[in-house]
């Protein structure tokens, strides 16, 4: 076979192992019970070689599930060698330390076996709607009151259900129809990967994955280091101030480019908190390496080659890499700000790159009510987001999750599962930092509950109080607001009442502008002003343009403001 034909063969089987972990995804997304799984997609899918290197990835899901979990199999390998495993056997965790980062996601593990040894394993995770403890609260002060610790054990034994683990699930849980459906798509959809990948060998006359998935690293890895070769070398350093629980948090970055990688060193942040909002170094290295894969090299695979090219290190038991048992629930108030971190190291060195910063955590809405006589009990988690940083070229995008890439749930899912009712969910002008370029707009919406009864509200909110930062002289982001329809403010923070007849309003922070509000053009200023992103008001204040309601310049006065300065 000459080296053209491998090549093409090669990449023929590539984009086809592609396939196969995307309809892995695609299944899990379809079997899902829970709206987290069914609606947001907040799942991850991939394969992976005996030794527990990932190959690929599909392409639906989140970075901070798919790049943890890139690395929580070889924890398996550990637990169970490959040849103590037999054909049906299936692994579960949710160890935060060995996994994704907090007991709400699940990881599985399925090995695949061909012609009676063992070629390959397919792993897939999703965050369930409830795990039990204190669910998604981030007031217990440990990892025991976060709910229900599975340690790596088998969910199945030669094809067998375990029954008692799913029994001790079930007791455990408010939800229980819901997790315990989410498991069976866990353990089914690693079976449609594996069917497809045999189909695949069978069509191409492979014993086993070591030839082609070697190749395949090994073309990652040249591939990622020549990306990074093409970068300025040397150090950069950047820090961001974010809300926190208890104290605001401090979080450091120095982003180092060498000629083998890029090494992200995070000493100088802050220590752990007494409230789960610390991150599992996995799940912070999941998020870092993402920021600098966005910038360096997004159009590379994402798998165990690239991924070995970025490496992090943290203080020990900092807010970034807790000990055991310290509180994880709300994992993502940290992780999900790494990539802004990483992306203020590399503005430095990368010129006309870079975005400005992001609404990072999502503001999930995670509300709850007891049976009565009208409705019975739930518990749900909708996905929704403020807006992005501006890009050096366009605006940012409005009411968009970035890091996660999550999909905001259909309030009508939300509705239509439960006794609540939206009221309201718009778009906030005003909310997207000023700039050349004008940072994403946040959203506002209002939930009650149709049978008059109070709800309790599980907040984790952040960009309260420091809002995401423009760049290159960009305007600020709006900060995001929690409060009730009668009036009173809540906590960004922590278990509350929403009494009975009355509503929650949630205020969602805007994404940083880029470039000077006084060089955007004035059309874009004026298509705002009509669409309602920006109030005349803002437009006279932050872009020195006056504009009337539905949009039409007055160039005299605008020519006059500016000349004022």
């Amino acid at each position: 076979m000459t080296a053209a034909i491998k090549t093409i063969q090669l990449q023929i089987v590539w984009s086809r192992m592609i396939a196969a972990v995307e309809e892995q995804a695609r299944s899990l997304i379809r079997a899902g019970f829970s709206t987290s799984t069914r609606e947001a997609g907040d799942v991850s899918a991939g394969v992976f070689d005996v030794r527990g290197d990932m190959l690929a990835q599909a392409v639906t899901g989140t970075p901070g599930h798919i790049n943890s979990m890139a690395k929580s199999v070889r924890h398996f390998l550990a637990e169970f060698p490959p040849e103590t495993m037999a054909e049906g056997d299936v692994f579960i965790t949710n160890d935060p330390w060995k996994a994704t980062g907090h007991l709400s996601d699940l990881t599985v593990v399925t090995p695949v076996f061909r012609a009676g040894r063992m070629i390959a394993l397919f792993a897939c995770t999703t965050h369930v709607v409830d795990i039990g403890g204190n669910g998604p609260s981030p007031e217990s002060r440990e990892v025991y009151g976060e709910g229900l610790f599975i340690p790596i054990m088998k969910i199945a034994d030669r094809g067998v259900m375990n029954e008692s683990l799913l029994r001790i699930v079930r007791a455990n849980v408010r939800e229980a129809a819901q997790v315990e459906g989410d498991i069976f798509a866990l353990v089914s959809c690693n079976d449609v990967g594996a069917r497809r990948l045999l189909t695949i060998m069978d069509e191409y006359g492979l014993d086993d994955l070591e030839s082609i998935g070697a190749e395949i690293l090994a073309r990652s890895r040249k591939a990622m280091i020549e990306a990074i070769g093409k970068l300025p070398k040397g150090s950069w350093k950047n820090s961001i101030t974010i809300d926190g629980y208890e104290e605001p948090i401090t979080l450091c970055a120095e982003v180092t480019v060498g000629d083998e990688g890029i090494h992200i060193d995070m000493e100088g942040t802050s220590g752990p908190s007494r409230f789960g909002i610390n991150c599992p170094i996995c799940y912070a290295e999941a998020y870092a390496s993402f920021g600098v894969k966005c910038l360096v090299a997004p159009g590379l695979p994402n798998n165990a080659a690239t991924l070995a090219c970025i490496t992090l290190s943290a203080p020990e038991d900092c807010i970034a890499n807790p000990k055991f048992p310290r509180p994880v629930v709300a994992r993502s108030t940290i992780g999900m700000f790494l990539p802004d971190l990483v992306f203020g190291c590399l503005a430095q060195a990368l010129e006309d790159r870079v975005p400005a910063e992001s609404t990072g955590t999502l503001w999930n809405i995670r509300l709850a009510a007891a049976a009565s006589d009208k409705a019975p009990a739930f518990m749900v988690t909708s996905f929704h987001s403020g807006g992005t940083g501006a890009r050096p070229a366009l605006d940012g995008l409005s009411a968009t999750p970035f890091p996660s890439g999550i999909r905001n749930v259909p309030v009508e899912v939300t509705e239509s599962i439960t006794s609540l009712v939206v009221w309201r969910k718009e778009l906030l002008a005003d909310s997207g930092g000023p700039g050349r370029q004008r940072g994403g707009l946040g959203q506002v919406m209002e939930i009650g509950n149709r049978t008059g009864e109070p709800l309790t509200f599980f907040a984790r909110f952040e960009r309260v109080v420091n809002p995401a930062r423009g760049r290159e002289g960009g305007g600020h982001g709006a900060r995001g607001r929690v409060s009730l329809a009668s009036g009173e403010a809540l906590k960004a923070k922590g278990t509350q009442t929403i009494p009975a007849g009355d509503r929650v309003v949630i205020e969602m922070p805007g994404g940083g502008g880029y470039g000077p509000a006084t060089e955007r053009p004035l059309d874009q200023i004026a298509r705002d002003v009509a669409l309602g992103y920006v109030t005349p008001e803002s437009a006279a204040q932050d872009y020195k343009a006056v504009v009337s309601p539905a949009g039409r310049i007055d160039a005299a006065a605008t020519a006059r403001l500016r000349a004022r300065g």
